[in-house]
């Protein structure tokens, strides 16, 4: 499993809102069409800084959703909105907690795939 962390500082609040629809009703859709994909979070980190966390089955597929997301920001007219090249960390996960009952389904839809 590999993760990647996109960090977007800048962001004037009232266009917080804005980014945060967008992404609920045109990015995750097409994030979660990409192979490999397993989740995605967007967390508002306060004073300006939105993150998003992405978790994909590669290294190759996390860097394909990096590309997406640059290319879905231009075209989508965000990039005032969002002023700053994103610090991007990318890489496996090494540790990886979950409730029992998580761990359960994960463990099960992985023998059903």
């Amino acid at each position: 499993m590999y993760a990647t962390i996109r960090r977007y500082e800048g962001i004037d609040k009232v266009r917080s809102e804005e980014i945060t629809r967008k992404v609920t009703d045109s990015l995750l859709p097409s994030i979660s069409k990409l192979p490999g994909f397993s989740g995605y979070f967007l967390i508002d980190a306060g004073e300006g800084v939105l993150t998003s966390v992405g978790l994909f089955e590669t290294s190759n597929q996390a860097h394909a959703s990096t590309r997406l997301a640059a290319t879905w920001i231009r075209e989508n007219g965000l990039a005032a909105a969002l002023p700053t090249t994103p610090m991007i960390t990318a890489g496996p996960l090494i540790v990886q907690g979950r409730p029992p009952a998580a761990a359960a389904a994960a463990k099960t839809a992985l023998v059903e795939a």
